[in-house]
């Protein structure tokens, strides 16, 4: 029994001892960023490597080191797929000491690596990723949604247009857990404002030919098409449009979301008139231009929304780490709840619990031709939206955290 005992305390020793050695070892490894996104399909322009270098401006103005140690950013493509985005975030996680994954457009891959993350402790800021879901049913202690949510998007751009008195929908929807998500949420906002849906068609990711959908959504006599879609299928789909002589016919297109780069890439003579709800624009302040000027003398485009999040969310980051003196990973994310956002993105943004980052969100009527003064003057602003109002409200999304004093995840995490 004796020598039993001895050696359970050895053993429990030995333990110890490596527990405090894999702490000490993690203390030592630099902070490390890993930027996934899209690399080479329809949100390149808008995220992509745009996103990379929004994450790694953020890091050279805080100064490029915190505790002491440099701040690395990695960059990934999933290439819209959830099974490739899933094995880059756990090779990060698990080999390459990656502390926190940044962006993540594609509803569905930012699903997945949200429970990964919850999974192995770490955090994860969601600037492309849109699903309201993020935040309701499928939250999580360990990700904060930065920039837009389908929710959002519909509470303005839908809404605006319905109280406008444009009351027959149909719904083009991209065919993935985003596109399902914002249909959802959309579809809720017409009829609870006194709207009808009068039907809807499930299009492909990255489709090339919308015709066969514009024609059902022709043939519902709609007066609002709406395209619950983003990135390059928003793209094809209003050229197409056009191309189809709906607006001619009496049909209007409401782009549930829809980027700078989009219309830039449309031309005003085709997307003029065009209303759509945005987190950020770049000439909106002498803050936004100032950082929009930086941007572009290294990317050639304008920041999106989502690359001025993800410069945000990687800033606000830093700034707890550097707070906690540590990046424990529960830790850190309790002191970015603890502190506002206040940066040329969002002034007085605030997380809740259910990992929503609460900013105000704009709505913007695309400039006509005769109205730009500029290559990238596309937008004036209808109206801002409070972000308390324009964001679900706290107690309605089901998210499991909501009404907790802490919630802790499976890898002992707890977060206030």
């Amino acid at each position: 029994m004796v020598r039993l005992a001895g050696r359970r305390a050895a053993l429990a020793g030995i333990l110890a001892l490596a527990a405090v050695s894999a702490q000490a070892g993690e203390a030592d490894r630099p902070v490390k960023i890993g930027v996934l996104t899209d690399m080479s399909s329809i949100y390149a322009d808008s995220q992509g490597k745009g996103s990379v270098i929004a994450a790694q401006m953020a890091v050279e103005d805080f100064g490029g080191s915190v505790l002491g140690k440099p701040i690395e950013v990695v960059g990934g493509d999933h290439q819209n797929k959830a099974d490739i985005g899933l094995n880059i975030a756990r090779t990060w996680y698990d080999t390459d000491g990656v502390d926190v994954i940044v962006d993540v457009p594609n509803s569905a891959v930012a699903l997945a690596v949200q429970s990964l993350t919850r999974d192995r402790n770490k955090v994860f800021l969601i600037s492309g990723g849109g699903t309201s879901d993020l935040t309701g049913k499928d939250c999580s202690p360990n990700g904060i949604a930065w920039t837009y949510d389908t929710y959002s998007q519909a509470h303005g751009t839908a809404k605006a247009l319905v109280e406008q008195g444009e009351k027959s929908w149909f719904l083009i929807t991209a065919d993935y857990a985003f596109g399902h998500a914002l249909e959802r949420d959309a579809t809720a906002e017409i009829e609870r404002d006194g709207g009808k849906v009068l039907g809807s068609v499930h299009a492909p990711l990255a489709t090339n030919d919308f015709s066969s959908f514009l024609l059902q959504a022709q043939g519902s006599q709609a007066k609002m098409i709406g395209l619950a879609n983003a990135g390059g299928d928003t793209v094809t789909a209003v050229k197409q449009a056009a191309e189809f002589g709906l607006r001619e016919a009496g049909q209007k297109l409401a782009a549930m979301l829809i980027g700078v780069d989009d219309v830039h890439s449309l031309g005003l003579q085709t997307a003029q008139g065009l209303i759509l709800t945005e987190a950020f624009y770049w000439d909106m302040n002498d803050e936004t231009r100032a950082f929009a000027k930086r941007f572009q003398a290294r990317y050639k485009l304008m920041p999106t929304a989502y690359q001025a999040g993800v410069y945000s969310a990687v800033a606000h980051y830093l700034k707890a780490v550097k707070a906690e003196g540590s990046k424990d990973s529960a830790k850190v994310i309790g002191r970015m709840k603890a502190m506002p956002v206040d940066d040329f993105f969002a002034h007085g943004g605030h997380i809740r619990a259910d990992g929503r980052m609460v900013h105000d969100m704009y709505l913007f009527q695309v400039k006509s031709p005769a109205e730009s003064k500029g290559e990238w003057d596309l937008y004036k602003l209808l109206k801002t939206l409070p972000g308390d109002e324009v964001f679900r409200p706290l107690d309605q999304g089901g998210c499991p955290l909501v009404g907790q004093n802490t919630a802790s995840g499976p890898a002992g995490a707890t977060v206030k």
